[in-house]
């Protein structure tokens, strides 16, 4: 009896033994299948972090931002027939309509008098990457910004180019021609009667093709010392015999991820005046200075 007992109980004990081996061997594939996805999620989800957002969150009231009273009565010269309320109304400006004022804004003033009309206008635009894993705010603006001055056919700044070796130089002992200059030519003898030769203005008289009153040009280029970037834009109407010439000084800076845009047009109303360059463009230069440090603030 007891040798019966003995030979049922030992398959029994085999078959429990089987079973604990397969369970233990099904948890070590589990745990190995586990580990390895582990390891290759933690692989392949690595990323670069997203930039961070551009330096301003809004912009400023336009209006209100280039509200300087000596900027602006320089910039625009009302007539003495306004009274006060018509020159501080002439003086508040008048806002663009924008649908983001976080986005873009925009302020205009006009001043008319006898002589002359002179426009002037404002305009902000923060600038927003929609993907700032692959660009940042200020690298779109960057971008906006180089549009703008490529369609102002101007040069992108770049390093100041150095002469050649061949290239004239007064301080180089190896290239004596450049460095000697050409003999002069003697003076011409001046005329027996004292009278003016032939061919030359009479005193007093400008040399042909000059004018007594003609300014240089100072022309449209890159700025330095105005926000991170800036050019200005500076646009002369073709003359008329009726149609008088009007100027149009343009500055473009931007300071982070905000682009300011300057316009300051002034239109003489009798023919052949022509508005100064230097002067038209230093009124909007101090204007776009004054507006860079009103976004530093």
């Amino acid at each position: 009896m007891q040798r019966k007992a003995v030979r049922r109980v030992l398959p029994g004990i085999a078959m429990l033994t089987a079973l604990a081996a397969g369970a233990a061997g099904l948890t070590g594939c589990t745990g190995g299948s586990d580990g390895g996805s582990t390891s290759d999620s933690k692989a392949g989800g690595s990323s670069a972090a997203p930039a961070q957002p551009g330096k301003y969150r809004s912009l400023p009231a336009p209006c209100r931002a280039a509200a300087d009273s000596k900027k602006l009565k320089a910039m625009l010269p009302a007539p003495d027939s306004l009274t006060p309320q018509q020159r501080d109304q002439l003086y508040a400006g008048v806002a663009d309509a924008s649908y983001d004022g976080d986005r873009h804004v925009g302020c205009r003033w006009t001043a008319q008098t006898p002589e002359e009309t002179r426009l002037l206008s404002v305009g902000f635009e923060r600038v927003v990457s929609y993907d700032r894993g692959a660009a940042s705010d200020d690298d779109k603006a960057k971008q906006v910004y180089v549009r703008l001055l490529t369609d102002a056919h101007l040069p992108f700044p770049g390093p100041v180019t150095t002469p050649g070796p061949g290239a004239a130089n007064p301080g180089n002992p190896a290239n004596p021609a450049a460095s000697t200059p050409p003999p002069a030519a003697p003076p011409a003898a001046p005329p027996a009667s004292g009278a003016p030769s032939a061919g030359a203005p009479a005193a007093g008289t400008p040399a042909p093709g000059t004018s007594p009153t003609a300014q240089p040009e100072l022309g449209s280029r890159v700025l330095e010392g105005l926000g991170t970037e800036a050019f200005l834009d500076d646009k002369l109407s073709a003359a008329g015999a009726t149609a008088a010439q009007s100027r149009t000084v343009r500055i473009v800076f931007r300071t982070s991820n905000v682009i300011v845009k300057i316009e300051y047009s002034v239109q003489p109303t009798l023919p052949g005046t022509i508005p100064p360059s230097g002067e038209t463009q230093d009124k909007a230069r101090q204007l776009a200075q004054a507006l860079a440090e009103r976004l530093n603030e």
